[in-house]
């Protein structure tokens, strides 16, 4: 029997829905994080306070960068993830972008957006 190229449709359909899944939580939690640091929620004390302020300036500003660079995170993931969607579409979701053979199925439900095997992986680190 001649060696698989490619994921069904039916296969495609099931990571279709785990992409689906999981970008509809990744974007939850991106806007949660954009939210955080407009300051949409805002019952703080920042104009309130002025000896408070001063103080918690410096942990505000930490806390901010380490949303900023969470936020930066989820945004590739998401992007990742779209851009799984349209390989779903193209019909060439889950082949190694280096060996060109199937990702085994175990590692696109656990890593979705992924474009490599773990040996690829490995391999392009060495």
């Amino acid at each position: 029997m001649a060696e698989k190229t490619r994921y069904s449709d039916e296969e495609l359909e099931e990571f279709r829905n785990i992409i689906n899944e999981k970008l509809a939580l990744a974007k939850r939690d991106y806007n949660e994080m954009m939210r955080q640091l407009k300051n949409a929620d805002g019952n703080d004390v920042d104009d309130t306070s002025p000896t408070y302020k001063a103080l918690e300036e410096g942990s505000v500003t930490q806390s901010k960068e380490e949303i900023v660079q969470l936020a930066s995170r989820q945004q590739k993931f998401i992007q990742g993830l779209e851009a799984a969607l349209i390989r779903i579409k193209n019909k060439t979701y889950g082949i190694d972008r280096i060996t060109g053979e199937l990702i085994p199925k175990e590692r696109l439900r656990a890593v979705p957006h992924a474009t490599l095997s773990v040996a690829s992986k490995n391999a392009r680190k060495k």
